[in-house]
């Protein structure tokens, strides 16, 4: 029975409930040590009864250095359905668990959609109830695998109910997005009835009222520290405990430590080995208790007392976790050495065995150190770059020979920053740096450092770090590197630190077969002419991917920023066919971490082609990817970007928000802009000319345009915008020096498109006389470009301009025109000022244009999934391409089918 947790019991009631009716839920428990979070969750398993199937896991302090020791315990009872996961999941799994040998490294976000797969499988049959108690000490790459497959449920009837503690010197759990349930101390009265039911009526009151006071409610303390008193409570006319000046937590574990010091030595010993042994096996326990000299029969004491129990599948439980942790923290460090190295015997050769053989070791020991930096490579090989800091850290400690201990420090630093642990990456940097002179070594610590303050938001000092180590005694192939990743760095620097970094690898002697070298030379080629510099022409996008495939390059990875440069120079088209085959191949690979910078590029390519709404498919995937995979930098901008197309549409309410959500969004260690600051301005921008404010629309886009950002592709896209809405506000020399600018990039960029925009440009700057030639132009250039947004609006303000001129009858036909595309384009404000236009001509307007077609009454994500079952695709099928679950897709059609007034997937239209 639980007192006073009703209101904590109908949160859970709801969740299982939920997970009943096919929806998944998730709610994390969190509270002080002994507030109750352990119970709660027996509650809940109790709950769930028979109509669950339920996995149960916990973590483990010394856990934390294991790679996914967490997640293969809690998935352990699955892995009989590893056969139904996609190829590419079920590989990354499987290489996780340690069960197969993987040829590349496995992208952990990959296990994450793994584990998702898995938690969906599991609740085929019947609801899935996952519990996991203590998940502060939970293994990092565990964690993020279960927190990202958390983001991902929706229809599996999966209820995910976590346990973490706060305070009592644990680590604290990061924030995870999700509902939190925090626990606090019962009210008096329920903590009385608690004390009474444990203690008995035999409590005197005045030792009833200190426990009451020093209990302050906590469920544990009111359950363990009537008998930490012993008799010496119940017995008459004996004084009360002296008051404690301990914390809450401390008297805790001496009370558990004292129930374990009143057991026979022999039973207290078997009882470290199984707090030591992070699984509580008994094939593990038992064989290193008996190395100690404690036979198996020396448990008995510990079940009979209650503290401990073997479970069905052979492990030593403890009755509570504090339990574990008192029995560790009260054990002499020699004693606790000893039973280390007695559990490295009872184990196989393997990581296991190594940590402890580590936690075992006083002095230096080269073959140890040897072995544990065998553990780093296999665990940075499953992406587990957390446990690959802590063993090559340990490495190093423990390896005589200097330069040895140095190169494995750096090593270290390297893993710590792929982990995103910037403080500890940098205080590893520092240390291995004061004990070396070799510049390879300053400089990839140096590359730690940047990328520490790239995160940090401080973009001029990570630049300057790269760009200094790139520039150092080391070898092409690792300055390339460097420099693309100073790149990434200076595009947000300014456009002078963008300019020195790609003058630096235009000149940098890469051999042919390099695999960066096809890269490093088109980088340069297509973006220094978009900044005014001379550059050669760059190959077409698609041979230079040939290229670098060819040399070995990693795909998708390394093509990413190819997909950028194409983008820069106005090569809209090869944007959108090589981001495409990117992202099917990264589809096909389950390269999860890249798909959100690929899709963001392609939904670009996707808007400046008048595609709107496959840009929201694709960006709105793209998104709830980034979100989950914690890509800040990606959130922001695909927010922002879907925030433009809501501008195009009109609808303020949904722009508005998007944009402060984009602007909101930097990320947890980051005081910079956000990174989708320049798209989420010029959708407001937009917005505001799509409505009239030209005044407002002028002041936000000058802005954009002359700022630090105006290097930016949304910058330099958004002069023709600030050119109209300077001159409808009367203030045409706003947009004078952006305009030049402008016109300097279109010739580089060497596009019709780019030149009809600039011809637009002229046409509303003047003189007037030469307007219609420029309008005319203008259109003839728009022809066959496949960007109806953009003639549309040329067409548009020829119209207008013809109006103006009293030539109505010549501005009909471009209006009617430009009223059609904006209404098949579901560009409302667009749409209404053509419909304005054509009506002061002296024709009415339609309504709707004839052509037009209605907007699609289905979401993104569901119109995604239709156009892929409309192809014939299973519901698998489809799930494997968006890293979903078979239900979620199911769900999904099923409301699908109604908003097409259809009844099945036979049924679906080819023309979604």
């Amino acid at each position: 029975m639980l007192y006073g947790r009703e209101d904590e019991q109908s949160v859970v009631a709801g969740l299982l409930d939920a997970a009943r009716e096919g929806r998944s839920g998730v709610l994390l428990l969190r509270g002080e040590p002994g507030i109750g979070k352990t119970a709660l969750l027996d509650h809940a398993v109790g709950r769930a009864g028979e109509a669950f199937r339920v996995i149960r896991a916990a973590g483990v302090e010394y856990e934390a250095e294991l790679p996914f020791a967490g997640l293969s315990l809690l998935l352990a009872p699955g892995l009989d359905r590893l056969h139904t996961l996609p190829g590419p999941q079920r590989r990354a799994l499987e290489a996780a668990f340690g069960l197969a040998e993987e040829s590349a490294p496995v992208d952990r976000l990959l296990v994450g959609l793994a584990t998702l797969g898995m938690l969906a499988e599991l609740a085929t049959e019947q609801p899935l109830l996952c519990v996991l108690d203590d998940a502060q000490w939970l293994d990092d790459a565990s964690l993020d695998a279960l927190l990202l497959a958390a983001r991902r449920l929706q229809a599996e009837g999966v209820a995910l109910l976590f346990a973490a503690r706060t305070g009592g010197g644990a680590p604290e759990l990061p924030t995870t997005g999700f509902p939190e349930l925090r626990l606090t101390g019962l009210p008096e009265p329920d903590a009385a009835r608690l004390l009474d039911h444990r203690a008995g009526p035999g409590l005197p009151a005045a030792v009833r009222e200190r426990l009451l006071v020093e209990a302050a409610g906590n469920p544990l303390a009111l359950t363990e520290l009537p008998i930490a008193t012993g008799t010496q409570a119940n017995t008459p006319g004996s004084p009360p405990p002296a008051p404690g000046g301990l914390p809450l937590t401390s008297r805790l574990l001496i009370a558990f430590h004292g129930q374990v010091t009143g057991l026979p030595p022999a039973t207290q010993t078997l009882l470290l080995v199984a707090a030591a042994e992070e699984t509580g096996e008994l094939d593990v326990v038992l064989p290193a208790a008996a190395a100690l000299g404690v036979p198996a029969e020396h448990l008995g004491p510990a079940e009979e007392s209650g503290l401990a129990s073997v479970t069905p599948d052979r492990r030593i439980a403890f009755r509570h976790p504090l339990l574990r942790a008192a029995i560790l923290q009260r054990a002499p460090h020699h004693q606790r050495l000893a039973i280390h190295q007695a559990i490295a015997g009872a184990l196989p050769d393997g990581d296991r065995r190594t940590w402890h053989r580590a936690h075992a070791a006083t002095a230096p020991d080269a073959a140890l150190a040897d072995a544990l930096e065998r553990t780093a490579v296999r665990a940075e090989a499953r992406g587990a770059h957390g446990g690959a800091a802590a063993a090559y850290e340990r490495a190093a400690r423990l390896t005589p020979d200097h330069d040895a201990a140095t190169r494995r420090l750096v090593l270290a630093a390297e893993a710590a920053t792929e982990e995103g642990k910037l403080a500890q990456a940098e205080t590893l940097a520092d240390e291995a740096g004061a004990r070396t002179d070799n510049p390879l070594a300053h400089a990839l610590l140096d590359q730690v450092r940047a990328t520490a303050h790239f995160w940090r938001g401080s973009y001029p000092t990570a630049y300057r770090l790269l760009l200094d180590a790139a520039g150092t005694a080391i070898e092409a192939p690792h300055a390339a590197r460097m420099l693309f990743q100073a790149f990434h760095t200076a595009w947000y620097a300014g456009e002078e630190p963008v300019i020195a970094v790609l003058d630096r690898l235009a000149a940098l002697p890469l051999a042919d077969d390099d695999p960066l070298a096809p890269l490093a030379r088109h980088l340069p080629a297509a973006v220094l002419p978009a900044l005014g510099r001379p550059a050669p022409q760059p190959p077409v996008a698609r041979d230079t991917a040939a290229a670098a495939r060819k040399a070995g390059a990693e795909t998708p990875v390394d093509l990413v920023q190819l997909c950028g440069a194409t983008l820069i120079l106005g090569r809209d088209d090869e944007t959108a066919e090589l981001a495409g085959e990117l992202v099917a191949e990264a589809r096909a690979k389950g390269t999860v971490g890249v798909m959100p910078t690929l899709q963001f590029f392609l939904a670009e390519a996707e808007l400046f082609h008048g595609r709107h709404r496959d840009a929201e498919v694709t960006a709105t995937e793209a998104l709830a990817l980034a979100r989950d995979t914690g890509q800040h930098q990606w959130t922001s901008q695909l927010t922002a970007l879907l925030a433009y197309l809501a501008a195009l549409d009109g609808d303020t309410d949904r722009c508005t928000r998007l944009t402060a959500e984009s602007l909101a969004t930097t990320g947890p260690q980051t005081a910079a802009p956000a990174a989708g600051r320049p798209w989420a301005h010029w959708a407001l921008a937009l917005l505001d000319l799509g409505h009239g404010r030209a005044g407002d629309a002028a002041d936000r886009l000058h802005t954009l345009t002359t700022g630090p950002h105006r290097h930016h592709v949304s910058a330099t896209r958004a002069v023709p915008d600030l050119v109209e809405a300077a001159v409808r506000y009367g203030t045409p020399e706003r947009s004078a020096e952006p305009y030049e600018r402008f016109a300097r990039w279109s010739a580089a960029a060497d596009r019709p498109w780019t030149e009809a925009l600039r011809l637009r440009c002229q046409a509303l700057l003047g003189p007037d006389e030469l307007a219609e030639s420029a309008y005319r132009a203008a259109l003839d250039l728009h022809e066959g470009t496949h960007r109806p947004f953009e003639q549309a609006r040329t067409a548009l303000l020829y119209g207008e301009w013809l109006r103006r001129s009293r030539r109505r009858t010549d501005a009909r036909p471009h209006l009617r025109a430009a009223l059609e595309t904006f209404e098949r384009l579901a560009a409302h404000p667009w749409a209404a000022r053509a419909r304005t236009e054509l009506t002061a001509t002296g024709t009415p307007a339609p309504t709707t244009s004839p052509t037009g077609t209605p907007d699609s009454p289905l979401t993104p994500q569901e119109l995604q999934i239709a156009r892929l079952a409309a192809r014939g695709l299973t519901n698998r099928e489809i799930a494997a391409q968006l890293f979903l679950s078979p239900r979620t897709i199911a769900h999904h059609l099923y409301k699908a089918y109604p908003k097409l007034h259809i009844t099945s997937r036979a049924d679906l239209p080819t023309t979604l």
